[in-house]
């Protein structure tokens, strides 16, 4: 049975009852476009898209920004959707990347159109397309980005992580279209849509909007009923813990949105996923699990509602600055929703969750924790992510007495929005004095350990982090 749960900007890289866990998206320092991006219109007729790009100038090749891998397969996700139906153009992949390109070496039409057939899959480090038991259809605004390369081995020289890296293109301006009816974007339904560089999705297809107290729902019409009342009863409450203690969040409005997608009652399958942007949760369920109330779903439910909702904090007032540090943002999520849940639910088991964090980074930090991402290992960002944030909490309560909302606070206040590794570092040093805990954590960044278990030991016997040794690995007390 395939059970997993998935978050945004972030993974919450949990599952119900075992089974593979999907990347989310992060949230970095985009790319710098140096030219306009094409005009593109989607249309959505019945099951199918159409997708139209018109292309402003003669180019040999353009790449997709968005070309991440499925999860499960860690194949390309565009090829097995997407149909090239301009004669002359093929689309394949080259290093990190899909491109078009002529197949008689001339420059691509300026009009190429696309043929798609949405699929719901798990997708390394980006965001998903959700798809809806009615055949509505919620779209990525910034899945359609492209950028300009002299040739098809260019590609090749292109790396993965693109913070900062000056691309030939822009952020495409996409026209979104319905044949049904108006679409639905930011919570209100539109009869036109443009958008350009908003990161958000678009749904297209039948769905309602619920208002609720500070935070509205559009929730699949078949998604179990009491899943739906959990979110809207849970997710609240949360929201309103982080800003009692971290005041309101720099990103994301005042009225967030959660939208649940219900990928119907498949035989031995329990599923939950999801991700978050500004403003926006987005959740999708499927599996013949979902459909009756059980504990362990709605604690795992519960779980990635604290994750993701962290993220209007931890990822959207403040990013990291390049893709190596996700752990900045991803494990202190993973710990930000370990205090709310625990401050919320009396019974919720906090040190079970933490010491998964800690048999997970002991296992994967014996290899460098920033390259994780490249290895296809995203847990380790979030596993020794939050090992390192009990570190630095242990740090601040040993300062002030505080706890690790103390700590992240001032981080909060970047000036450029940007937390990166050297200003978290720097922030430990601060609260801790002593400069020896930044070279362990350097050293499981950068180098990864033989026995990470003791390096992990070192920082937590430092910081006053409650632990034992029980044949080599630790057990938090």
């Amino acid at each position: 049975m395939r059970v997993h749960a998935f978050a945004a900007s972030a993974l919450a890289a949990v599952a119900l009852t075992g089974g593979a866990c999907a990347a989310g998206p992060t949230v970095s320092r985009p790319p710098v476009f140096e030219a306009a991006g094409p005009q593109v219109t989607v249309t959505r007729d019945g099951g199918h898209l159409t997708i139209d790009y018109r292309f402003g100038r003669d180019v040999p090749v353009w790449a997709f920004m968005d070309s991440a891998l499925e999860t499960d397969t860690r194949q390309p996700w565009r090829p097995r959707q997407w149909t090239v139906q301009t004669p002359g153009v093929v689309m394949e992949r080259r290093g990190h990347y899909d491109i078009i390109r002529s197949t008689d070496g001339g420059p691509v039409p300026r009009e190429v159109r696309f043929r798609v057939t949405p699929r719901a899959v798990d997708l390394e480090a980006e965001y998903p397309t959700l798809l809806f038991s009615n055949g509505a259809v919620a779209l990525p605004t910034r899945q359609l980005d492209v950028f300009a390369l002299g040739s098809a081995e260019a590609a090749e020289q292109v790396p993965g992580d693109l913070n900062r890296v000056k691309l030939d293109g822009g952020t495409a301006r996409v026209t979104w279209r319905d044949d049904s009816g108006p679409v639905l974007f930011n919570g209100r339904r539109r009869e036109a849509l443009t958008t350009t560089d908003e990161r958000s999705y678009v749904l297209l297809g039948d769905a309602t909007v619920t208002p609720g107290d500070g935070l509205s729902t559009v929730i699949d019409p078949n998604l179990p009923p009491w899943i739906g009342e959990e979110i809207r009863d849970f997710a609240p409450h949360v929201g309103q813990y982080y800003r009692d203690r971290l005041g309101a969040p720099g990103a994301g409005g005042d009225t967030p949105i959660v939208m649940a997608a219900w990928n119907g009652p498949t035989e031995r399958m329990t599923s939950m996923g999801g991700s978050v942007l500004p403003g926006l949760i987005v959740m999708s369920f499927e599996g013949r699990g979902v459909t009756t109330p059980q504990a362990e779903i709605r604690e795992r439910s519960r779980w990635f509602i604290g994750h993701e909702g962290a993220h209007f904090w931890l990822g959207q007032t403040i990013r990291y600055q390049f893709a190596n540090e996700a752990w900045i943002t991803e494990g202190g999520a993973d710990l930000m929703a370990v205090r709310a849940l625990r401050h919320l639910d009396a019974a919720y088991d906090a040190r079970a969750e933490l010491q998964s964090e800690v048999d997970d980074c002991a296992d994967l930090a014996k290899r460098p924790v920033a390259e994780a991402g490249g290895r296809g290992e995203h847990r380790a960002y979030y596993a020794c992510g939050a090992v390192f944030a009990l570190a630095a909490e242990g740090a601040q309560r040993q300062r002030t007495g505080g706890d690790w909302f103390d700590f992240l606070r001032p981080l909060l206040r970047q000036p450029d929005g940007v937390l990166n590794r050297e200003e978290w570092l720097n922030g430990l040093t601060r609260v801790s004095r002593d400069p020896t805990l930044r070279g362990d954590i350097e050293r499981l960044l950068d180098q990864g350990a033989a026995d990470p278990s003791a390096v992990i030991a070192r920082l937590f016997q430092r910081t006053g982090v409650a632990f034992r040794l029980d044949n080599g690995r630790v057990v938090l007390t």
